[in-house]
């Protein structure tokens, strides 16, 4: 009797890890999935707002944290934007503000006017 107890304690706890196992795979591909939209947004602010790519992290973070919104989902409606042609107005506001506050004082590839 007690090794039909041992064999069901086991299989229990094979099934308690592969169910385990099956949401670790799940997160790391929801992970994978999220780190690929941020990569698009920073490269939608490097091309259009002529940061560096650092720059362009910490944009979308300020807009994350200035309106309270998740920074993955900051970046998709960036990336919403580039495809649609369409962001909420709140979004783009703090978008600007940001982008004023951590981009290039000069476009790059020009030279600044004389009086």
């Amino acid at each position: 009797m007690k090794d039909v107890d041992k064999g069901r304690e086991e299989e229990n706890r094979g099934a308690d890890r592969v169910f385990e196992l099956e949401e670790e795979v799940q997160q790391l591909k929801e992970a994978v999935v999220s780190h690929a939209v941020v990569d698009q947004a920073i490269g939608m602010m490097v091309a259009l707002g002529r940061v560096t790519p650092d720059q362009g992290w910490t944009v979308l973070r300020e807009v994350s944290q200035h309106t309270n919104i998740k920074l993955r989902r900051v970046a998709e409606l960036v990336v919403l934007w580039g495809r649609e042609g369409h962001i909420p107005s709140a979004i783009r506001t703090e978008l600007e503000d940001a982008l004023d506050r951590n981009g290039p004082t000069q476009v790059r590839g020009t030279t600044p006017e004389r009086e």
